[in-house]
């Protein structure tokens, strides 16, 4: 059975590899804020994914490693894997992940799922990816993915944190997709970032579902209101927004879809965060 050493700080303890599991390398981190972070790692030749789907990943520090459902944030065509992740200082996983530095071992099961996935939504003109937090991780993957821009004319991507300071990812995101190797012509004037804060004072604050109920999300983005004949949504973050976005949604007429059953919106149940 395959081995590895616990992270650094007990550096002569070795753990066994689980069945199934790959151990991979972290190759780089960056710390957005004291709750957020992200970090790549190699990525196993062997592994298939699509994008916007999640995969289990742990560390290995335990006999039994604990492991959680996390986006992946890059898109299938990286040759790494990218991932956004909260800290939570009493967090069985994030209270030791987000100490990892380059070098360190990343634990990540074979097999990859999830339902925030184009084949889950039938065609339509504009895609609409509504996060908050690190829910945009998997919107991270399906813009840099060329069929996303196949299947849709325009995306709007929204994202809501309590801080300014806590959009910087998604405003790098958006800001980067044009210098994008693969898709960076398919995109432009096709990608719009719509931010909010909820807690911190800037100019664009308050929850999607309260923007869109009063219309000024439609004013701001000078957009004609949600139409399931022609658009199409993505919900992933907080399990409030979530539960609030898929009842605003479902009474404008959208239904959700899924791999088996493609429709007009998807929501990633997994993800909390």
């Amino acid at each position: 059975m395959q081995q590895v050493s616990a992270l650094r700080k007990d550096p002569g303890v070795v753990f066994p590899i689980p069945a199934n599991v790959h151990a991979e390398t972290v190759v780089s981190v960056r710390h957005y804020t004291d709750r957020l972070f992200s970090f790549r790692i190699t990525r196993p030749q062997s592994f298939r994914f699509r994008s916007g789907e999640f995969v289990m990943i742990g560390l290995p520090n335990a006999e039994k490693p604990v492991f959680r459902a996390y986006s992946i944030a890059s898109p299938s065509w990286d040759e790494e894997i990218e991932f956004f992740s909260i800290k939570v200082p009493d967090g069985p996983l994030t209270s030791e992940l987000q100490k990892i530095v380059p070098g360190d071992t990343v634990l990540m099961r074979q097999k990859s799922t999830g339902t925030l996935v184009n084949d889950a939504l039938t065609p339509g003109k504009r895609l609409f990816m509504i996060s908050t937090g690190t829910g945009i991780a998997p919107f991270a993957s399906l813009v840099r993915a060329p069929e996303t821009f196949e299947k849709f004319e325009q995306i709007v991507i929204t994202h809501t944190c309590r801080d300014h300071a806590e959009l910087a990812y998604g405003v790098e995101l958006a800001e980067g997709l044009a210098a994008d190797p693969l898709i960076g012509e398919m995109t432009e004037g096709r990608v719009t970032l719509y931010s909010t804060t909820t807690r911190e004072i800037t100019p664009r604050m308050g929850r999607i579902t309260r923007l869109i109920e009063s219309g000024r999300f439609y004013e701001d983005l000078a957009i004609a209101p949600l139409d399931p004949e022609t658009d199409r949504i993505m919900i992933c973050g907080s399990m409030h927004m979530l539960n609030d976005v898929k009842e605003l949604v479902e009474k404008l007429g959208f239904e959700e879809g899924s791999n088996s059953k493609p429709s007009s919106f998807v929501v990633e149940r997994a993800f909390v965060g």
